[in-house]
């Protein structure tokens, strides 16, 4: 594995048992994402974007190929260290924001801190992450009393404070203005780099996908040639 690549992706293709014979959402997908990369997998509906996406954030496995993560190939995991990889290296901001709606924007940012067993200096970093994405005066609002913007930032702020290595994010500007989904994108290239978290996102708006360092384009199940890398 590369020194600078946190992900490399060999040969990968995943085929789901459907009624009458086998579906192959994804064929022979290979990939490098360097550390600290703002990488875009984008594609129509049924691209294969979202099953990729979970494949590589380990809530999925490949029906063959390999998935490396820091050097480490993951389908080789335990069910335990699986989850143990995504509680504490992984963060995620999903279309739907899932905030708990009984806590507000300081306990659902705090939550996943506990969640990565961070027994220290809790307060002072969910300040500073709801104060990255704008919200430092929003500490206790509840999710109810914020906008979907503010709820969409309060997620952002959530997946990156127990600081992981890479931040999964599956459409998450398609509930959002064009206005709001730039400033999300602008919140993620800041992450990548005053944080040097990895984050990697699916999208189908043709509109932000310029902003990616990387762009990774599926059709069919299949990467198409000339993504730019």
């Amino acid at each position: 594995m590369k020194e600078n690549n946190v992900i490399e992706v060999s040969h990968v293709n995943r085929i789901f048992p459907v009624a009458g014979g086998t579906f192959q959402a994804l064929t022979d997908i290979s990939l490098e994402i360097p550390a600290g990369s703002l990488a875009i997998l984008k594609g129509r509906s049924g691209s294969g974007k979202t099953t990729l996406l979970n494949i590589l954030s380990a809530l999925d496995k490949p029906s063959s190929g390999k998935v490396y993560i820091d050097g480490r190939d993951i389908g080789e995991l335990s069910d335990y260290a699986r989850e143990d990889l995504r509680r504490k290296q992984m963060g995620f901001v999903f279309q739907a924001v899932s905030l708990i709606p009984t806590m507000n924007a300081f306990q659902n940012v705090e939550f996943s801190m506990r969640m990565a067993d961070i027994r220290s200096g809790r307060k002072e970093r969910v300040e500073e992450c709801l104060k990255r994405v704008g919200l430092g005066g929003r500490l206790r609002h509840m999710p109810a009393e914020m906008s979907g913007g503010e709820q969409q930032r309060v997620a952002i702020a959530r997946a990156l404070a127990h600081r992981p290595r890479i931040i999964f994010a599956d459409e998450p500007t398609a509930e959002l203005d064009s206005a709001m989904g730039a400033e999300v994108m602008r919140l993620f290239k800041e992450m990548c780099a005053l944080e040097h978290v990895t984050i990697i996102m699916t999208t189908h708006d043709v509109g932000l996908m310029d902003a990616g360092d990387i762009i990774i384009e599926l059709e069919s199940g299949h990467r198409k040639t000339g993504d730019a890398e």
